[in-house]
């Protein structure tokens, strides 16, 4: 999975990481009680449907052409998840929200390996 569309995902997770983000080519969102759906100005889009603790994404990347889905479960101050794209791609990993700050791992079937840190002040590094 490449590492923008990682990112995108762990902002799901945690979307008070977007106020320090830059706010140009916002997405174009709808929501209701348990379901919310983006498309940004290039045709992206993604969903999200929450049911309890569980977080359930759905989207398509179009640069890739490719479908994806992911579940996220979350527990306490861990969120868990597991996701897989149309071209065949796994990926699985977890978040850990310390205060301000989101610590991230993810793996994927590529073989890619990371970490991302995410911080309401610095952003994600």
């Amino acid at each position: 999975m490449k590492l923008p569309g990682v990112i995108a995902l762990l902002l799901l997770v945690h979307p008070e990481q977007l106020f320090a983000m830059p706010t140009t080519d916002l997405a174009r969102c709808t929501r209701s009680a348990t379901l919310l759906a983006c498309q940004d100005s290039k045709g992206n889009y993604y969903s999200v449907r929450t049911e309890g603790s569980t977080f359930y994404l759905r989207g398509y990347e179009v640069a890739s052409k490719r479908l994806w889905a992911q579940t996220n479960s979350r527990h306490g101050a861990l969120t868990f998840f597991t996701g897989l794209a149309s071209d065949g791609e796994a990926w699985v990993g977890y978040s850990r929200r310390i205060g301000w700050t989101t610590l991230n791992r993810v793996s994927s079937s590529s073989g890619q390996r990371f970490n991302l840190h995410c911080s309401l002040i610095g952003g994600c590094q």
